[in-house]
Formats: structure tokens, C-alpha cells, sequence
């Protein structure tokens, strides 16, 4: 039965280590949505996964139960904006896993603007300053629902609630430029020293 402690693995992996069309797709789809890492993308692909077969099995169900559950399914669906009100079980096969990652909290925070980037989205979200309906949410996985999208904000006592704070106004691509520049100075100042002593 297992120690009930302990947490499950929800998700799968892959089946072959060494894919390499697998690999450049994951890789693609960590840079796009600022992933920590692959294993992100394993766990929204189970998810997709899970969603595809309960679609399949429901499709040649016709018994007053598979009813109930199709519309379960296509209702959760809907709350995830993932399908449209009048969508059939074909359009959740059809669905892709970029669709998921759409509906990610992290995504949102960038897209609403709250973020510069989806790496500073992240690092917001994970240090506490993202609230959904006023209630904190640290985690950047968390599938937003649709009524849910217009209420994340600031948290109301993150120090990024306030429009001025630098954070907020630097992204971290100006960060990384800044950093680059004083780089170069140093570097600059270190080659000019270096001809100095050479010369004398």
C-alpha cells in the first residue's frame, strides 16, 4: 500500500532518455515559459495526458454515467479556459500543451504586465508577492482558473504594491545590461592599467 506520508509522483517520464526532437521541444518550451526545469514540463504534459485519456474513454461511452462524466470534464475544462463552452470531447483530444502552459499562474503574471519577463514573473511569485483574489499564491504551476484571471495582483503587503518600487520598474533585462556595462568598465580599467605597466 506504501507509507501514506509520503507524496506520490504525479507525473511520468519520458520513456526514452535521449530523444532528440523531445528534447529540443522541451528545451523550447522551458526558454518560452521561464521553466525551472524539465520536470516542469513532464508534469503539464501529464496533465494534458490525463485530460486526452478520460476524453478517449468517455467517447465510446453512451450509458447515462458517461454522460455525467463528459460534462464534468468539459465543465472543468471550461472553468480552465482551455475549451469553449459548446467544445466536444474531439476538441480536448485536439488540445496542445502549449494550451496548458497558457494557464499557468507565472504566464498570466507576465501577460497581465505584473512581471517584466517570465523569469522575473517567477521570482516574484515564489517570493510571496503574487495574490490571487487577495489570497497569496507562491506556487508558478498553479493552473489559474477563468474567473480567477482578472483577480491576481500584488500581494496587499508586498513592497511591490507600490508602482515606484525599483523592482517593479526595472526589468531584468536592464539589470543584466547594467551588470554587463560595469563589467566592461572593470575589464576596461584592468587592460588600460595592464598597458600602463607595460610602458613603464
Amino acid at each position: 500500500m506504501g507509507d501514506p506520508k509520503k507524496n506520490r509522483k504525479k507525473y511520468s517520464t519520458p520513456p526514452h532518455p535521449w530523444n532528440a526532437t523531445r528534447l529540443k521541444e522541451e528545451g523550447e518550451l522551458v526558454d518560452k515559459f521561464g521553466l525551472k526545469n524539465k520536470k516542469e514540463v513532464w508534469k503539464m504534459t501529464s496533465v494534458i495526458k490525463r485530460f486526452k485519456s478520460q476524453a478517449k474513454s468517455l467517447i465510446a461511452g453512451y450509458t447515462e454515467q458517461s454522460e455525467k462524466e463528459k460534462k464534468q470534464l468539459l465543465v472543468k475544462l471550461n472553468k480552465l479556459n482551455l475549451v469553449n463552452e459548446t467544445a466536444t470531447l474531439d476538441d480536448v483530444l485536439g488540445l496542445k500543451i502549449e494550451s496548458v502552459f497558457e494557464r499557468r499562474l507565472q504566464t498570466l503574471v507576465f501577460k497581465k504586465g505584473l512581471g517584466r519577463s517570465v523569469k522575473q514573473a517567477r521570482q516574484f511569485i515564489t517570493n510571496g508577492h503574487i495574490s490571487i483574489n487577495g489570497k497569496k499564491c507562491n506556487v508558478p504551476s498553479y493552473l489559474v482558473l477563468k474567473d480567477e484571471e482578472n483577480k491576481i495582483s500584488f500581494n496587499l503587503h508586498s513592497k511591490l504594491n507600490n508602482e515606484n518600487h525599483p523592482e517593479r520598474m526595472r526589468g531584468k533585462e536592464e539589470v543584466e545590461q547594467e551588470k554587463k556595462h560595469v563589467k566592461e568598465e572593470i575589464l576596461g580599467g584592468k587592460k588600460e592599467s595592464l598597458v600602463e605597466i607595460q610602458v613603464a
